[in-house]
Protein backbone atom coordinates (compact mmCIF):
# COMPACT_ATOMS: atom_id res chain seq x y z
CA UNK A 1 0.00 0.00 0.00
CA UNK A 2 2.48 2.73 0.71
CA UNK A 3 4.43 1.86 -2.29
CA UNK A 4 1.07 2.47 -4.68
CA UNK A 5 0.73 5.88 -2.35
CA UNK A 6 4.42 6.77 -3.02
CA UNK A 7 3.81 6.00 -7.10
CA UNK A 8 0.37 8.07 -6.59
CA UNK A 9 2.41 11.20 -4.90
CA UNK A 10 5.09 11.08 -7.59
CA UNK A 11 2.84 11.18 -10.66
CA UNK A 12 0.34 13.43 -9.25
CA UNK A 13 3.64 15.99 -8.49
CA UNK A 14 5.02 15.35 -12.30
CA UNK A 15 1.58 16.24 -13.43
CA UNK A 16 1.10 18.96 -11.34
CA UNK A 17 4.00 20.61 -12.74
CA UNK A 18 3.47 19.87 -16.30
CA UNK A 19 0.36 21.84 -15.71
CA UNK A 20 2.27 24.79 -13.98
CA UNK A 21 4.98 25.41 -15.92
CA UNK A 22 3.11 26.67 -19.04
CA UNK A 23 1.24 28.81 -16.58
CA UNK A 24 4.27 29.80 -15.11
CA UNK A 25 6.05 30.77 -18.42
CA UNK A 26 2.67 32.93 -19.47
CA UNK A 27 3.20 35.01 -16.42
CA UNK A 28 6.56 35.58 -17.25
CA UNK A 29 5.43 37.10 -20.83
CA UNK A 30 2.63 38.93 -19.10
CA UNK A 31 4.96 40.44 -16.80
CA UNK A 32 8.08 41.47 -19.25
CA UNK A 33 8.18 45.26 -19.83
CA UNK A 34 6.77 46.38 -23.47
CA UNK A 35 7.28 49.77 -24.96
CA UNK A 36 3.87 50.30 -25.94
CA UNK A 37 4.52 53.59 -27.45
CA UNK A 38 7.26 51.54 -29.87
CA UNK A 39 4.22 49.11 -30.47
CA UNK A 40 1.93 51.98 -30.96
CA UNK A 41 4.29 53.65 -33.66
CA UNK A 42 4.35 50.42 -35.54
CA UNK A 43 0.61 50.03 -35.20
CA UNK A 44 -0.80 53.51 -36.22
CA UNK A 45 2.49 55.71 -36.43
CA UNK A 46 2.16 56.43 -32.89
CA UNK A 47 -1.41 57.93 -32.79
CA UNK A 48 -3.27 57.03 -30.06
CA UNK A 49 -6.52 58.58 -31.45
CA UNK A 50 -6.86 57.35 -34.90
CA UNK A 51 -9.46 55.41 -36.40
CA UNK A 52 -8.74 54.75 -40.11
CA UNK A 53 -11.85 52.96 -40.64
CA UNK A 54 -9.92 49.35 -41.03
CA UNK A 55 -11.40 48.08 -37.71
CA UNK A 56 -8.90 48.06 -35.61
CA UNK A 57 -8.92 51.23 -33.53
CA UNK A 58 -6.50 53.61 -31.08
CA UNK A 59 -2.57 53.43 -31.30
CA UNK A 60 -2.54 49.62 -30.42
CA UNK A 61 -5.23 48.80 -32.96
CA UNK A 62 -7.52 46.63 -31.18
CA UNK A 63 -10.57 45.04 -32.53
CA UNK A 64 -13.59 45.81 -30.61
CA UNK A 65 -14.16 42.48 -29.33
CA UNK A 66 -10.47 41.98 -27.95
CA UNK A 67 -11.33 45.48 -26.41
CA UNK A 68 -14.14 45.24 -24.27
CA UNK A 69 -13.57 41.74 -23.64
CA UNK A 70 -10.22 42.48 -22.19
CA UNK A 71 -12.22 45.59 -19.86
CA UNK A 72 -12.21 48.53 -22.57
CA UNK A 73 -15.26 50.62 -22.38
CA UNK A 74 -16.49 52.13 -25.88
CA UNK A 75 -13.97 52.75 -28.51
CA UNK A 76 -10.26 52.49 -28.22
CA UNK A 77 -9.55 55.57 -30.47
CA UNK A 78 -11.44 57.48 -28.07
CA UNK A 79 -10.05 55.98 -24.81
CA UNK A 80 -6.33 57.76 -23.31
CA UNK A 81 -3.11 56.15 -24.23
CA UNK A 82 -3.12 55.02 -20.49
CA UNK A 83 -6.10 53.20 -21.19
CA UNK A 84 -5.06 51.58 -23.91
CA UNK A 85 -1.84 50.24 -22.46
CA UNK A 86 -3.90 49.59 -19.09
CA UNK A 87 -6.21 47.29 -21.77
CA UNK A 88 -3.00 45.85 -23.70
CA UNK A 89 -1.69 44.64 -20.49
CA UNK A 90 -5.01 42.61 -20.32
CA UNK A 91 -4.65 41.34 -23.88
CA UNK A 92 -0.48 40.81 -23.41
CA UNK A 93 -1.54 38.71 -20.18
CA UNK A 94 -3.81 36.27 -22.18
CA UNK A 95 -2.22 36.34 -25.04
CA UNK A 96 0.97 37.10 -25.27
CA UNK A 97 3.24 39.66 -27.22
CA UNK A 98 1.66 37.45 -30.15
CA UNK A 99 -2.05 39.66 -29.99
CA UNK A 100 -0.12 42.26 -32.24
CA UNK A 101 2.02 39.86 -34.88
CA UNK A 102 4.32 42.16 -36.72
CA UNK A 103 4.67 45.16 -34.26
CA UNK A 104 4.36 43.44 -30.65
CA UNK A 105 8.54 42.54 -31.54
CA UNK A 106 9.39 45.81 -31.87
CA UNK A 107 7.73 46.59 -27.96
Amino acid sequence: MLKNLRKTLTVAAFSGGMVLAPLALSTATANADVDWDAVAACESGGNWGTNTGNGYYGGLQFAPGTWSANGGAGLPHNASREEQIRVAENVLATQGIGAWPVCGAQG
